[in-house]
């Protein structure tokens, strides 16, 4: 649909001068001393490009379905708001991925990537077959005991040193992870994490002592939900001095100010009036729009759904929104260097370069400022430090275009802030300064398995530049609900009883039909323009103005057969092919497109009318040219009818109002 890969300058004169050469942290910067990592060529991998997601390699009905705008857009680099890569056409030399499959190889040499590798999600049966080859039976498996059990804390105490500093300051292979206990979740009512351990804390208040970490709710869109069978809670934490006052005294009111003021800056809501430093003992630090100080770091536990679990019971898990007390991944982020992105440019982005990490400890080097860090299952459920192969999947969001002396790895999308953008998401006031809970979820605890579980409890945020929901908009663009496309069996019974014409809607809602090219794409013509009639009526919402659970919230059965999915991927240790499954390939992944603008291999056979799309066409005419064995296939979106009368919108910001 797009790729992640934009404009390549020279990188494959890295790969081998840069393969398995070590040096540490404290080389390249300040920080980070006594971190040694070393640098491998993603050719190794047997994915070579995991930095551009499963998502990408979906069709887009002709563009009725546009889920490219919400990564690949211009309007945060437009807007010189922490992001130098757009991808839709504000830059030339690096395209614009809403129109083009413009996947680009490293090099003339390296494997195409227009190749779909993501076989865990493209071909469900294959993963099948592995399990069962192991002597498994998925079947057997009591995953809501399982999504039940807890796997965090014991990792955790694997940690060593001091809670308060970033790092444990030991080789050992959990030196970055997150110095945060889950047991001192869930934060408070105002967000904090406080512990009743004075080792955990830097000061102490009249509800125990602060760590430092504050919880952050915000509006997610279409990757970690809980119809994709992932939920998130995200803590930020700022370095000791941003909770002191001048003097050197912590305090909780100085913090908060610090806190508040940081959101301004990523959320461009900073005035003439704004003060140009932070406060307290952090006076010295310049307030900066669209970046985060040095020291940032930000925790990012990944959940499994339960559906039950809304915060009200403990003994199901002590977090909100579905949130289950077993953690797929931990993640973790470390502001470690200055990173300016209006002094680099697209030809220095250094893809295909080695990737800087340790696969031992879980961590790589975003090359734009960042350590990242992850924490996976085992074959067992128990966390461990992930490869750099499987780390290379996080830098396809969070990373930018730099230059160093000695390159990294980067990627990055056109929607981040300063590789980030859950705090750019964040909910307005207090109701952003708590757990993350999906809309404030409430369980209904009288629902049967097979229908909706609970309600949300919130409005649909409106987007800043749209003026419109965030989920109407999504609805309206994606006609589905998740970036895959698909549409759920719940949400399709639901769309179904709704849209009627007997309820005043121009047709019945209409079944995908795929047997003919033609009939689906005017199915899928019709389904946008019902779903249209729908947002406009207002009916994506209750009477009481809050979101219908429906499109946030999955069945029972279905959150535990969707959990059950990926367990495969984690008892076969397969995450390199991809860890979204579904029950059956997403239609998306299949070819129906009209004889005159069909598709073809890199070899030129034409796909047939329903086959499995695994390749697309790559530009072999001049190997003078830039964009040799790149892809040259259109995605089918129409730049001149843009969003509300067609689909495309490149100036898409994820920012609320």
């Amino acid at each position: 649909m797009k790729t992640l890969i934009g404009w390549l300058a020279s990188s494959a004169l890295l790969l081998s001068a840069c393969d398995e050469r070590a040096w540490s942290v404290a080389e390249k910067s300040s920080a980070g001393v006594g971190l040694q990592g070393s640098v491998i060529s993603p050719l190794r991998f047997s994915n070579p490009y995991p930095q551009i997601p499963a998502q990408c390699y979906t069709e887009t009905s002709r563009g009725a379905q546009n889920t490219c705008q919400y990564c690949h857009t211009n309007a945060a680099y437009k807007a010189g708001l922490g992001n130098n890569n757009p991808q839709a056409g504000a830059e030339p030399r690096i395209g614009n991925f809403q129109l083009e499959y413009a996947y680009a190889p490293y090099d003339n040499y390296a494997p195409l990537a227009s190749v779909n590798h993501w076989e865990n999600t493209l071909k469900p049966e294959v993963l099948s077959q592995v399990v069962t080859s192991l002597g498994l039976d998925p079947s057997t498996w009591d995953m809501q005991t399982y999504l039940r059990s807890d796997n965090w804390q014991a990792a955790f105490q694997q940690r060593s040193g001091d809670l308060r500093a970033w790092d444990a300051g030991v080789q050992a292979p959990f030196r970055l992870f997150p110095a945060l206990d889950p047991q001192d979740l869930p934060a408070k009512a105002d967000g904090f994490v406080r512990s009743m351990q004075a080792k955990h804390g830097f000061f102490q208040d009249e509800h125990g002592w602060l760590t430092g970490w504050r919880a952050l709710n915000f509006m997610p869109y279409g990757i970690f939900t809980p119809l994709t069978g992932s939920v998130s809670g995200v803590y930020i934490r700022l370095p000791a001095k941003f909770m002191q006052d001048e003097t050197g005294r912590f305090d909780l009111a100085v913090y908060k100010a610090n806190l508040d003021l940081l959101e301004q800056a990523i959320q461009d809501r900073l005035t003439a009036d704004s003060p140009q430093q932070y406060w307290g003992k952090a006076h010295d630090v310049k307030v900066e729009r669209g970046l985060y100080p040095l020291g940032t770091e930000f925790a990012h536990p990944l959940h499994y759904v339960d559906v039950q679990a809304d915060g009200s019971d403990p003994s199901i898990s002590p977090f909100p929104g579905t949130r289950s007390r077993r953690v797929k991944e931990i993640r973790y982020m470390y502001k470690a260097r200055p990173w300016q992105p209006s002094q680099f440019r697209p030809a220095e982005k250094a893809e295909g370069s080695g990737i800087y990490g340790n696969d031992e400890q879980g961590w790589v080097d975003n090359g734009a400022g960042w350590l990242l860090a992850g924490f996976i299952e085992d074959k067992q459920g128990a966390l461990r430090p992930q490869t750099r192969e499987e780390m290379m999947q996080c830098l396809a969001c969070h990373s930018g275009i730099t230059r160093t002396e000695f390159p990294t790895f980067t990627s990055g999308t056109g929607n981040t802030i300063d590789s980030t953008w859950a705090l750019a998401r964040k909910f307005s006031s207090s109701l952003g300064w708590q757990e993350m809970n999906y809309l404030s979820y409430q369980a209904d605890k009288t629902a049967l398995p097979s229908t909706v579980p609970g309600q949300a409890r919130q409005a649909d945020p409106i987007n800043r530049n749209l003026g419109m929901g965030e989920l109407r908009y999504f609805l309206e663009t994606v006609v589905g609900a998740s970036l895959y496309g698909e549409m759920p069996a719940s949400i399709e019974a639901w769309l179904a009883h709704e849209i009627r014409q007997e309820q005043g809607y121009s047709a019945d809602w209409p079944s995908l039909m795929n047997a003919d090219a033609t009939a689906f794409q005017q199915v899928q013509d019709l389904r946008q323009r019902l779903m249209r009639e729908l947002t406009a009526k207002g009916k994506h919402l209750q009477d009481n103005g809050h979101i219908q659970g429906v499109f946030l919230y999955p069945p029972q059965q279905d959150a535990l057969a969707a959990a059950a999915r990926y367990r495969q991927v984690v008892v076969s240790q397969r995450y390199h092919f991809g860890k979204d499954v579904f029950a059956i390939t997403p239609w998306a992944y299949r070819h129906f497109r009209e004889p005159i603008e069909a598709l073809t291999k890199v070899d030129g056979t034409p796909y047939q009318t329903g086959e499995l799309i695994t390749e697309r066409a790559v530009e072999l005419d001049d190997p003078a040219s830039f964009t040799y064995r790149a892809g040259n296939t259109r995605t089918g979106i129409d730049e001149s009818r843009p969003y509300p009368v067609g689909n495309y919108n490149p100036e898409y910001l994820p920012l609320l109002k």
